[in-house]
């Protein structure tokens, strides 16, 4: 069995998107997945599987699907994944509610600057299925728009440090 953290996309931000941690837990355990634990209201969860990632992935988002009436998009990391995000995160300078993790599950840019638009004081780097992004003066003002950000889910520093807790204690 492996412990993965699931990141679902556009849950619970902005009033858009509503699910309930407790439905979540449900799918969850629903799907098999044992030692389910939910974090914030924002769509994370960490469990326990015998599946691969993609397959955790999937059979999770199909759930969704079903329950909510449309796709969610749902990005699934093991848990020592989660801690190795952690670990490089470029910007540790930074406080860490000020730097995200933009998670996607498509290739990355060459170039971490490739179709940004909005790009003022922020800092942008690339992970190995992340793109960091510092934000110096706070995301509320920022403008920056990143085109992966269509597709994957961000999550801070400290949301990150915690999941990657939780996972690998499970």
């Amino acid at each position: 069995m492996t412990s993965y953290v699931a990141l679902l996309r556009a849950v619970n931000v902005g009033g858009t998107g509503k699910l309930a941690m407790a439905d979540l837990k449900s799918l969850c355990e629903a799907a098999g997945f044992t030692n389910v634990r939910t974090y914030i209201a924002s769509g994370n969860v960490v469990f326990r599987s015998g599946g691969t990632e993609d397959q955790v992935r999937l059979d999770l988002a199909a759930r969704l699907h079903v329950h909510a009436g449309h796709e969610i998009r749902v990005l699934v990391r093991e848990a020592a994944d989660m801690a190795a995000v952690v670990k490089r995160n470029p910007f540790q300078e930074m406080p860490p509610n000020q730097v995200v993790a933009l998670f996607v599950d498509r290739p990355l840019p060459a170039d971490p600057l490739a179709g940004v638009t909005g790009l003022g004081t922020e800092r942008v780097s690339l992970g190995q299925r992340e793109i960091f992004v510092a934000y110096p003066d706070g995301m509320a003002r920022s403008r920056l728009r990143i085109p992966a950000e269509t597709e994957g889910t961000a999550r801070n520093m400290n949301t990150i440090a915690k999941l990657a807790g939780m996972a690998g204690a499970i």
